[in-house]
């Protein structure tokens, strides 16, 4: 019998809690992605990908006075040497860094199809090509010179820039967007000439308060251009704080045609919006006739953006247009600021304006200091070999004799002149051209210009405050290549001043259309076509019947009140189709299960109504105070238990009649009653066991009356029933009808 084979070793097993295992293993997969994918570091303005693509490609000697290489080959050489991921994402990025409407300052030069402002997509990598712009070599200016340090790439066969070098303060300048786990960043791009403004003048008051540099600050400067319409103190919360909001519009202007008719021209489109999606959605609107003031739009973009809109007739106003095409469409857009980065120690939290600015300076400090040791270095090296050159040539002809002649010419050298090892090995690499009285001059002119430039590194490695002028000239140069006064870095996003809100009125937003609204006993509303008069011919649901109609009109804003106490507020547009028998209007509104329909009306500014319960009880309300927002209206009459809203009547006249189940009737004037804008009410009329029969409203003067079948009575003698609000009233006058009803 064979012997069971021995367990494989599997190594240290350790009991661990499963939470724990997690959320080691999920925190490292977060600070992955935070550090090494979606925020950029505060120096350079970087993510690792564009890092390491813009490497790549100096790499390559894509330089911006060179030519141009497939971006395949570009691609291609950052996916094998230094960023171990997908092709596509390398490649947009790529894309994305050359779109001068994507990126205030592109980085990358493209040649081919690279994308446009309409959301298309660029051609493939094989048929585009790319090299470097002038502002992404001056963030790698140094490089050579020691400014950063290197690190392994993920194979440990070449080497990368940990941070550039960054003589352009890139994070502010183009902006960055990402999203990292529990965290984002959001940072819109600025204007350099302003940036380098700022730096001035931090460069020049270190100790300057972040709200005076917010002040500073214009805003944003987007690569698409528009107009930025944020008001100044959101403006500068946002720079002291590091987070907040930026409103932007378009650029339009109103171009004039004939007989009085204009056209709206949008000629620059907010930031990130594609222009054809926004005309979809535009046209959208417009066949869900929702945008009554337009009347048509079309593209007539060709390299520039120029979007017509047309009114739909001359009296509107253009200004009116506009807003409401900012309020529904991507027109008008919200620019977040987020600023969390990455510091210097690679650890992510937000920074407000000056901490960005100040960190900048500061990688700057460190920057110049390592290049200014760099080159120092390289000027002692080299001031050692002109020495040892200038020794030897006071006596050539020894060493010509020592070289020819000596077993060992290196060490006689060093014996005869006490030459170090880098001295004697340059003079033994000297050409016999050299040898002559030119060449020793020169050697020496050298000399004198290197000792002195040693000198004044040496003074500048020593004196913190010429440090500092060196920085403010890299700005000023900085600010003459890239400025206000160039081409690239004139500002392009106008800064315009909040705009007051501008009501537009519900029927600009609305197509006023004449409709009939009809109302049956079982509570099925719809909404037939025009003002009708005739509706013999309406169908209802077995069981229903008409109850009532009302003309009116599609921006019109319909009031209903409920035995519960509570408005509703419909709009004349929301009804549904007249065609079919309606919906239940108990699906436009939240009306109680309890609760039944007592009035309808057509919502009047301005109009009071007068409520009453069937306890008699009541008050008078404005009717702008009744309008209800929601689904669950809004509660106005509250009622006592076992009692229930009855009547609800717009206020006319100067006296009210009121007249109980007990057939008593009262006669007061309507100026008792308090106006209020919600609650019980007052006492209209006391009973002991009995309720409200029915209310109207009239002028005293002209007397009142009721109806009787066919014809109508009236009474002007009101002497007897004229009292005081909450009397019991008494019996009404002979031949008042028994249903103790006015109509």
């Amino acid at each position: 019998m064979s012997k069971p084979a021995a367990p494989i070793p599997t190594g240290e097993i350790r009991p661990t809690p499963l939470a724990e295992a997690l959320g080691e293993r999920y925190l490292a997969y977060a600070m992955s992605t935070i550090v090494s994918r979606s925020l950029p570091d505060v120096r350079d303005g970087l993510k690792p990908v564009h890092r390491r693509l813009l490497y790549a490609m100096r790499q390559l000697k894509l330089d911006p006075e060179g030519g141009f290489k497939k971006c395949a080959r570009v691609v291609g050489d950052v996916i094998g040497k230094y960023h171990p991921h997908g092709d596509v994402a390398v490649y947009d990025t790529l894309v994305r860094l050359a779109q001068d409407f994507a990126v205030r300052y592109p980085l990358v030069e493209g040649q081919g199809n690279f994308g446009n402002i309409d959301g298309d997509n660029a051609a493939a990598m094989r048929y585009t090509e790319a090299k470097l712009t002038a502002v992404a070599m001056a963030l790698m200016d140094g490089l050579d010179q020691d400014a950063s340090d290197f690190r392994p790439t993920y194979d440990g066969s070449e080497e990368e820039p940990v941070v550039m070098p960054a003589s352009f303060p890139n994070l502010l300048a183009n902006g960055a967007t990402g999203i990292a786990v529990g965290m984002a960043t959001s940072i819109p791009p600025h204007n350099v000439g302003e940036l380098c403004d700022l730096l001035d003048g931090l460069i020049a008051d270190p100790g300057i308060s972040v709200e005076a540099l917010a002040a500073r600050m214009p805003g944003p400067d987007f690569p698409t251009g528009g107009v930025l319409v944020e008001d100044r103190a959101a403006i500068e919360e946002a720079y002291r704080t590091g987070r907040g909001s930026f409103r932007l519009r378009a650029r339009w202007d109103v171009e004039k045609l004939s007989h009085g008719l204009y056209q709206i021209i949008v000629t620059e489109m907010p930031y990130q919006v594609q222009k054809a999606r926004l005309i979809e959605r535009i046209a959208e609107l417009l066949a869900d006739k929702k945008l009554p003031l337009l009347g048509d739009i079309r593209d007539e973009s060709a390299e520039d953006v120029r979007l017509v809109l047309e009114p739909r007739n001359r009296t509107v106003e253009a200004a009116l247009v506009m807003e409401q095409l900012f309020r529904q469409t991507d027109l008008e857009v919200r620019v977040p600021l987020n600023m969390n980065v990455l510091d210097a120690q690679a650890v992510p939290r937000v920074m407000n304006l000056k901490e960005v600015l100040r960190a900048f300076l500061d990688h700057r400090m460190v920057v110049l200091e390592r290049r200014s040791r760099f080159r120092r270095d390289k000027i002692v090296h080299r001031l050692d070999v002109l020495e040892g050159l200038l020794k030897v040539y006071a006596d050539l002809d020894t060493v010509v004799t020592l070289v020819r002649t000596a077993d060992d010419p290196k060490a006689a050298l060093v014996a005869r002149f006490a030459l170090s090892e880098i001295q004697v090995e340059a003079i033994l690499n000297m050409r016999l051209r050299s040898l002559n009285k030119v060449q020793e001059v020169e050697i020496r002119q050298e000399h004198r210009a290197l000792s002195a430039e040693k000198a004044t590194i040496d003074a500048l490695l020593t004196d913190e405050g010429q440090r500092w002028q060196s920085i403010a000239a890299e700005m000023a140069a900085t600010r003459a290549t890239f400025g206000l006064t160039t081409p690239l870095g004139r500002r392009r996003t106008e800064l315009g001043a909040a705009p007051d809100p501008v009501a537009v009125p519900l029927e600009a937003c609305i197509e006023r259309e004449p409709i009939t609204l009809v109302l049956s006993e079982m509570g099925w509303v719809r909404a037939l076509k025009g003002h009708v008069d005739s509706l013999d011919g309406l169908k209802f649901k077995e069981g229903d019947q008409f109850r009532l109609a009302v003309k009116t009109w599609t921006t019109d804003r319909i009031l209903v009140f409920a035995s519960d106490g509570r408005f509703f507020t419909i709009g004349g547009d929301r009804l549904p189709s007249g065609r079919g028998q309606g919906e239940p209007i108990r699906l436009m509104i939240d009306l109680g299960p309890e609760a039944e329909i007592l009035s309808l009306l057509i919502h009047q500014p301005g109009r009071r109504l007068l409520l009453a319960s069937e306890s008699g009880r009541g008050f008078i309300v404005q009717e702008n105070e009744v309008v209800a927002q929601t689904r669950a209206g809004k509660m106005v009459l509250s009622l006592g238990e076992g009692d229930r809203a009855r009547f609800c009547l717009p206020v006319t006249g100067d006296a009210v009649a009121i007249i109980g189940q007990n057939r008593k009737m009262l006669v007061f004037r309507l100026d008792e009653i308090p106006e209020m804008t919600r609650g019980r009410g007052v006492i209209l009329q006391k009973y002991r066991d009995s309720g409200t029969a029915d209310i109207k409203l009239f002028t005293l003067a002209e007397g009142l009356s009721w109806s009787l079948g066919e014809r109508t009575r009236s009474e002007t003698d009101l002497t007897l029933w004229l009292g005081k609000r909450a009397a019991v009233g008494r019996l009404p006058p002979n031949g008042f009808p028994r249903s103790n009803r006015f109509a």
